[in-house]
């Protein structure tokens, strides 16, 4: 079984710091908005993490979208 990428105790820190920011309503996107959606809050987390330097694996690219997008690119041609 191959081993899973492991993410660092410093991005574990960052993503928790921001994690809670979002909690108590004071985290904010890039407009300057208000984050509501749990999803977009994770999202920032990671992306400041990794901007901070740390070990946190890339996602992969979803099969699905692959498959979507060489459906739309058939139909059209």
């Amino acid at each position: 079984m191959p081993k899973k990428p492991s993410t660092s105790s410093k991005g574990q820190r960052k993503v928790h710091k921001v994690m809670k920011r979002q909690k108590a309503g004071k985290l904010k996107s890039g407009s300057g908005r208000k984050v509501a959606s749990r999803k977009q809050a994770v999202a920032i987390a990671l992306n400041e993490a990794r901007k901070a330097r740390a070990k946190i694996p890339r996602k992969k690219a979803s099969s699905t979208k692959k498959g979507w997008i060489d459906t739309v690119i058939c139909h059209n041609a």
